[in-house]
């Protein structure tokens, strides 16, 4: 269970999927739920040519924790079916993220995911040191972050998967606010199961297939890459109602209108649990 006991003024609300559109950031293509473009890992160099910092050596020697990126060495979500009190984390500059509470540096952690802000769950508290999840590979990878200059906001939102049911459950508090047949993963391509996340909202430069896609913090188990990106399993809307209730996906939730309505609705950073 997660506490909270960062500093309250830096408490804020967390940017919900509507309210985060960029229409210029980096494309999930809903064929495959894969990235258009890559973010890279840290600069190795200082602009201004002089030495690095130790600091700076070592954020130059780990990846960017971004749905782009592989972070080995990262602590595996150890309860995928473990609920939270919703306490999400925006760090407000890129923040070290550590393999436990002031250990070996594995990644950064940047202030902003495919053009929005980064929202994070966090899943464990220890002291100043938060456990958060992570949205790179492998999945269900988490780290540590320091709840210094951290900011915070609480969502009552979860969502849950059912892959054998196809179905797509939206709770708030812990009670039922919608309930929806949603498309999955196919048998080749099947969806991931475990403990994700919310990560960003997108507004594809075409509208035709869904007017928003909300990306996850997970990726596809069979498809390394799918239409030049990295595999990102997301949920997205689809014209054609006659896929609801079936496994016919690379991977990817699809879900009629008025649940992506709904799930527009929700802060990112909020869990998402998909199960068998």
């Amino acid at each position: 269970m997660a506490t909270t006991n960062a500093p309250a003024r830096r408490s804020r609300r967390a940017v919900t999927a509507a309210g985060l559109l960029p229409a210029a950031a980096a494309v999930l293509l809903l064929g495959g739920c894969g990235g258009s473009s890559a973010h890279g890992t840290a600069s190795t160099g200082r602009p201004d040519g002089g030495e690095r910092t130790a600091a700076e050596a070592g954020a130059a020697e780990v990846p960017d924790a971004t749905t782009f990126s592989t972070v080995p060495g990262a602590p595996k979500d150890t309860a995928p079916d473990g609920a939270t009190d919703g306490l999400v984390v925006h760090p407000a500059e890129a923040a070290p993220v550590l393999d436990r509470p002031g250990g070996r540096r594995i990644a950064t952690l940047p202030a902003t995911e495919l053009g929005g802000p980064t929202w994070v769950p966090v899943v464990e508290s220890s002291g100043g040191w938060r456990r958060v999840l992570l949205p790179s590979r492998p999945n269900q990878a988490s780290g540590w972050v320091s709840g210094a200059g951290l900011r915070t906001a609480h969502t009552p939102y979860t969502v849950q998967v059912e892959l054998g049911k196809r179905r797509l459950t939206l709770l708030k508090s812990g009670r039922a606010a919608g309930r929806w047949k949603v498309a999955v993963g196919g048998a080749k391509t099947p969806t991931p199961t475990g403990r994700t996340f919310v990560m960003a909202s997108i507004v594809p430069p075409d509208k035709r297939q869904s007017p928003i896609v909300l990306p996850l913090g997970t990726h596809s188990a069979t498809l390394d890459t799918f239409g030049g990106g990295p595999g990102t399993v997301a949920l997205h809307g689809w014209p054609d109602a006659a896929v609801f209730g079936k496994a016919v996906t690379h991977g990817c939730v699809r879900v009629p209108a008025d649940a992506l309505k709904a799930l527009s609705r929700v802060p990112l950073g909020s869990l998402v649990f998909i199960s068998a």
